[in-house]
């Protein structure tokens, strides 16, 4: 890619893609295009917001005609949670399937250069051998909860080699580990393990110090089921306990007790996520499609890239560390009624850093980056 290269970022909003245009206006690029489904953001850089609903394909169409972006970074997927993935099956399934479809095949016809497509971990199999290298894709059965996503993502990795090797366009597709960070979702109904504790153990805090200016700004901002802070503290007190944050007195003083879903024992891989788009830009930049495969292959597959860290840690401890970051005195239930998920999901970076990159940040500091960022 050239500084002055018109380059799309597709899903520009969310926590990768805010992630990559970041990652892309600090190292000088001057052409960057991104979409926005109903939001446009409130922001002073030079990127040109485009509203775009990327499932209807007159409108991806119409876009990629007008626009003629020369490098796409397709970050844009409907995601969440155990609980979305599991409850909204058709949605994910569907929505991504469209997503994926209108902008892989609209870069082909328009003759984009280069596009990257990006994934999830979730694509391997639920009792995948530990680490999980790129050969193991589709050598078992998927975990079911979020087996219409991860076939979703699944399809986008074969479409991005199939266009490959009959069209000869130069699409990578790459599959990145638990991301979190900047714009990350932190709703209780629909986000990621992670925010989630972050939210859980911040309101927690707050409610074991009486501060309930705290939990009605936190409210404010982002409500709960439509409960925001304007309701009474019982109705606060309410939503909070339905979502596992509640008040237990006794003589102990750390009387708030917060639920986490399963035995806490999974293990789970997290990627600061402006890492992770500094590794989809330097891919961008130095690396092709003809180099994520040995040359002698007589059949090209698993040509998709790992992007994660190689450590993991459990959900339990995850928990505590995230506890001693906000300085909260209370308790944790573990909720072993509520499914655990995959037992375990690391990564094998190993081709990643064969190809020249590897992390910076670390987690116990990108949690504390992340926190103080929630917090404003």
């Amino acid at each position: 890619m050239e500084k002055q290269s018109r380059v799309f970022v597709a899903g520009g909003t969310g926590l990768v893609g805010s992630a990559i245009v970041k990652n892309l206006l600090q190292k000088g690029y001057t052409d960057i295009v991104a979409n926005y489904h109903s939001r446009k953001p409130n922001t002073t850089t030079s990127v040109e917001w485009v509203q775009l609903d990327l499932t209807d394909p007159v409108a991806v169409a119409e876009f990629f005609g007008t626009q003629k972006p020369e490098y796409v970074f397709l970050a844009a997927a409907k995601v969440g949670g155990i609980v979305a993935n599991n409850t909204y099956r058709a949605d994910f399934i569907y929505q991504n399937l469209q997503i994926q479809n209108n902008v892989i095949h609209q870069s082909y016809l328009n003759g984009v250069k280069k596009l990257m497509f990006l994934g999830s971990t979730c694509i391997y199999p639920k009792k995948c051998p530990q680490p999980m290298k790129e050969e193991y894709l589709l050598t078992g059965e998927l975990e079911y909860t979020n087996e219409p996503y991860a076939i979703a993502k699944i399809a986008g990795i074969k479409m991005c080699e199939s266009y490959n090797l009959q069209y000869g366009t130069n699409y990578i597709a790459v599959m990145p580990t638990n991301l979190y960070g900047p714009n990350d979702n932190f709703d209780l109904e629909k986000s990621h393990v992670l925010p989630a504790l972050i939210r859980k153990i911040h309101l927690g805090k707050a409610l074991e110090e009486n501060d309930w200016d705290t939990i009605r700004i936190d409210l404010n901002n982002l409500p709960i089921e439509g409960i925001s802070g304007e309701v009474s503290k019982e109705e606060v007190l309410a939503i909070l306990a339905k979502y596992g944050i509640e008040n237990h007195p006794s003589s102990d003083s750390n009387n708030v007790q917060i639920e986490i879903w399963g035995s806490g024992k999974p293990m789970r891989e997290f990627l600061w996520s402006e890492d992770m788009a500094d590794a989809c830009v330097f891919l961008m930049e130095h690396r092709d499609f003809k180099e994520t495969y040995l040359p002698d292959q007589t059949e090209i597959r698993n040509t998709h890239i790992n992007i994660g860290t190689g450590q993991d840690i459990s959900i339990k401890d995850l928990a505590y560390l995230i506890k001693e970051i906000v300085s909260f005195r209370g308790n944790f239930s573990f909720n072993t009624d509520k499914p655990d998920g995959t037992m375990k999901k690391l990564t094998d970076p190993s081709k990643l850093h064969a190809l020249g990159w590897r992390h910076k940040v670390e987690l116990e500091n990108g949690i504390r980056q992340i926190y103080n960022w929630y917090k404003g």
